[in-house]
């Protein structure tokens, strides 16, 4: 059943005020959207959310759609950066154009040729499907962790898996970006890398997130 773009976009407002700020709820007034909304019709009309008074509270149907759309929309980020090299304002522009393009089974085959990517570019868990469970199982993910390569290996940089911003900015700083080729110079006893013609040398916690394709 496919939602409107705006009922789409109020589920993943609703996803992270929720599921991941711990709110509990979305309220309307300061998300700025009218109880006449059409979308909030859509939504409660689906019984995919309760509206109580000027709050919003998912429904099991509710949660499970908004991650859902959640997941369409970070895969969709992750496509315009790593596949298509865009970045900035107008790789999230156009992700959120292209998300709601990613019906059932388009998001699988995305996914799929991103290698199951575990974050956003922001750093942001992409909530996994089956496709990733499934690769999981037959441990065809293609995407590894630095510290599973061996010294002289190379690969192209997946993702950086970090919840910490000053590791991010670190990282960034020295050339690792999704795209980037890395070779891994030696791994005891520190992890020594090569990105273009510059090398680094990290701990064993920052290298395990580091997610390469190895070539």
């Amino acid at each position: 059943m496919k939602l409107s773009e705006k009922a789409e976009e109020i589920l993943e407002s609703m996803w992270i005020a929720i599921e991941e700020e711990g709110r509990g709820f979305t309220d309307l007034e300061s998300a700025g959207i009218s109880v006449d909304d059409p979308a909030i019709r859509e939504l409660t009309g689906h019984a995919y959310v309760e509206l109580k008074g000027e709050r919003l509270y998912f429904r099991a149907e509710g949660r499970a759609e908004g991650e859902k759309t959640i997941r369409r929309h970070r895969l969709a980020e992750r496509l315009m950066m790593d596949v298509l090299n865009i970045r900035g304002d107008s790789a999230e522009l156009k992700a959120c154009q292209f998300e709601h393009l990613l019906n059932e089974g388009v998001d699988t085959k995305v996914c799929t040729m991103l290698n199951h990517p575990a974050t956003c570019p922001h750093g942001k868990r992409i909530p996994p499907g089956d496709c990733c469970e499934e690769a999981r199982k037959s441990g065809d993910l293609g995407v590894v962790p630095l510290t599973e390569l061996k010294s002289g290996e190379e690969g192209e940089i997946a993702y950086i898996l970090t919840e910490d911003n000053k590791k991010m900015q670190k990282l960034m700083a020295m050339g690792v970006l999704p795209g980037n080729r890395i070779v891994l110079m030696q791994s005891f006893p520190s992890y020594i890398f090569r990105v273009g013609y510059s090398e680094f040398a990290i701990d064993t916690a920052m290298a395990r997130e580091i997610f390469v394709r190895k070539a």
